[in-house]
């Protein structure tokens, strides 16, 4: 049914189509409803009927109800029937098929069959005719209302499906905000109280200018000191003067506030107090409230691990790297954007007696185990090269203690062992995108190291021998930096070895440039690590 070109029902004041070919009984028919207050088409036939029907939707004002008689001359009513409940946008006006034949059961049976609501013998008595038009009326009435509901409760699932996708706490009040606007068709704002008191704001979209700073403080405001402070949603309604027009305009605001539980997170949605009968979309609303409380639950828990792996990572993560003689290195951390699970990338630059050890390594997961995994192998590495820095020996090392301590994890790692003097590097690389050297003039080549990663128990290569010339950097990085989506990472690879060969030649210049390059809107977390042998002095 056609919405738009249906008008509310009511029994007095609604429109009747009587299709008869007898003039006489047009009249009469005509006559009896008009007194009743119903608005009368009166036609002579099928053909005229289904004219009329085409002009009125175009026009948006069907007929609530149709009388039909059943011997018309050019289609049986039941016939006419079954073409307007056929077509989508006629099916819900109720037909009552009438005769002044005497009529057979199989006549009622043909009637309903056919679609039609009701079946009258006529001549009829006046309060009849009209009882059997409120019937129908009210039959059409439930039956739309029904429908509507029904659409609402589909709507009602295709939001929640939209709010439960949200990825943190502004995106579900965003989401949420659209979503109560399509449910009550008027423009709408949403707060979500954070763990510390801090307010989250989504708007819809259904607005022409966007409310400043004050204005979403003063509604943020009125939002906090009406959040339930027990489990449920219930609604209230502010005041018009007490809410910032530039949200609604002028008049009252409904708030519907929720919260799934006492100490849980609270969550308001507020729209235009406009009418709602039977309070059905007030239920409605509500019902999105409380999912929308229920999505940020988990939400404010993901952002409490989030912000703790964080905080593990850039505590231990070194701010700077020691001074270390005939080298410079420089290195650059990147976590994930927010809507990303914290990874477990890390990166060192150790001084040792055999010369400079530096590795850059991804746990592999994204979650707060991963970053505590991370940590360990940092303690460890320090601890195991302070005996013995051999890059090989070390991936031996750390290889068994993942076996032991954390059977169900892996990681990828990369060492590279470098004496300043001579330039003479180890590189034990343990499922890592191998180390690229970049000499000063020339193109950027990768290192020929490879291995298995940490966890799995299989026996590492002996480590690959470079010599590194005065100037030539070495690159580490994890794979967040060039890691694309329907991309080959050998693809991606070339193109950072290009970048590579055309960056400056400092390292910190050169890890900028890769950053500008590759790292944004990446959905991991990046770590670059380059070192560079002093470049000779000139006399």
């Amino acid at each position: 049914m056609n919405d738009t070109a249906r008008r509310p029902r009511t029994v007095d004041g609604s429109t009747v189509l009587v299709v008869d070919d007898t003039a006489a009984s047009r009249y009469a028919m005509g006559a009896v409803l008009s007194r009743a207050g119903h608005v009368v088409i009166p036609v002579a036939s099928a053909g005229e009927a289904l004219v009329e029907l085409d002009v009125r939707l175009r026009a948006g004002s069907l007929p609530d109800v149709a009388l039909v008689d059943v011997g018309l001359p050019d289609l049986s009513g039941f016939e006419l029937c079954r073409r307007v409940k056929a077509l989508p946008s006629l099916a819900g006006i109720p037909v009552v098929h009438f005769s002044a034949r005497p009529s057979e059961p199989v006549d009622r049976c043909r009637a309903l069959d056919a679609g039609g609501e009701a079946y009258l013998s006529v001549p009829a008595e006046p309060e009849e005719i009209r009882a059997v038009v409120r019937a129908a009326l009210r039959g059409a009435r439930e039956l739309g209302d029904v429908q509507a509901q029904f659409g609402r409760l589909a709507l009602l699932s295709e939001t929640v499906v939209d709010v439960q996708g949200a990825r943190c706490l502004v995106e579900l009040a965003t989401t949420a905000a659209e979503a109560t606007a399509r449910l009550t068709r008027q423009s709408a704002a949403v707060f979500v109280l954070g763990d510390n008191g801090e307010v989250h704001t989504g708007l819809s979209h259904r607005r022409a200018v966007v409310p400043d700073a004050v204005a979403r403080g003063q509604a943020a405001s009125i939002a906090r000191t009406v959040l339930c402070a027990r489990g449920g949603a219930h609604s209230t309604v502010v005041p018009g003067p007490m809410w910032p027009t530039v949200y609604f305009g002028p008049g009252d605001v409904r708030l519907v506030v929720a919260r799934t539980r006492a100490g849980g997170l609270p969550v308001c949605l507020a729209t235009p107090a406009a009418a709602d009968p039977g309070g059905l979309i007030g239920q409605l609303v509500a019902q999105l409230a409380r999912a929308t409380a229920l999505a940020a639950e988990p939400l404010l828990m993901y952002e409490q691990e989030r912000h703790v792996a964080l905080t593990l990572q850039r505590s231990f993560l070194p701010a700077q790297l020691p001074r270390l003689p005939g080298v410079d290195v420089a290195f650059r951390y990147v976590p994930a954007s927010r809507q990303t699970e914290i990874g477990g990338d890390f990166y060192a630059a150790l001084p040792t007696p055999a010369g400079i050890l530096v590795g850059i390594g991804d746990v592999v997961g994204h979650s707060l185990d991963a970053a505590t995994v991370m940590v360990e192998i940092r303690h460890a590495l320090r601890a195991y090269s302070l005996e013995d820095p051999d890059p090989g020996r070390l991936v031996t090392r750390l290889d068994r203690m993942f076996q032991h301590y954390h059977p169900q994890s892996t990681a990828t790692l990369c060492l590279a062992l470098v004496d300043p003097v001579t330039g003479r590097t180890a590189v034990a690389n343990a499922g890592h995108i191998p180390p690229l050297r970049v000499p000063l003039h020339g193109p950027a080549r990768y290192a020929e190291a490879s291995g298995p990663l940490l966890g799995l128990g299989l026996p590492h290569p002996a480590p690959t021998e470079l010599d590194l010339t005065p100037g030539e950097r070495l690159l580490m990085v994890t794979d967040g930096l060039i890691e694309t989506r329907g991309t080959d990472l050998s693809v991606s690879m070339a193109q950072l070895s290009a970048a590579a060969t055309a960056a400056p030649a400092a390292p910190d210049a050169l890890c900028d440039r890769l950053l500008s390059c590759f790292g944004s809107d990446r959905d991991d977390d990046i770590a670059l690590l380059a070192l560079r042998l002093s470049p000779p002095v000139s006399p």
